[in-house]
């Protein structure tokens, strides 16, 4: 049997992330792990209600921006609306937020 496990998103300000997606999208941390020598965190936010995670990943080392190409990839929830849009998109119906990374996530109505 197939399930999806997680999502993963590297960032560059694991509390900043942590905050965005807490407020944005009420996604809570429910476990992380630290490599033994400092070098990486992973924190898991979950939504309460699915299976589903959200990694996010912080290295240490970088601190340069994540090159995230043309914002072809995107994760994707369904929500009720917010004023955090960086696209809309009336005629499907769906508009997309970004976070403090510039990752895209679509919005699909609840």
């Amino acid at each position: 049997m197939f399930k999806f496990a997680h999502f993963n998103f590297n960032v560059l300000d694991l509390k900043k992330s942590i905050a965005f997606y807490k407020a944005a999208l009420d996604l809570e941390p429910f476990r992380e792990k630290t490599a033994d020598d400092g070098s990486f965190k992973l924190v898991y936010l979950h939504d309460k209600d699915t299976s589903f995670e959200l990694e996010l990943t912080w290295l240490k080392d970088r601190t340069e921006k994540y090159d995230l190409g043309e914002c072809e990839f995107h994760l994707a929830v369904a929500t009720d609306a917010m004023g955090c849009v960086c696209y809309d998109n009336p005629g499907m119906g769906i508009y997309f937020i970004t976070d403090p990374d510039g990752y895209w996530i679509e919005i699909v109505p609840a």
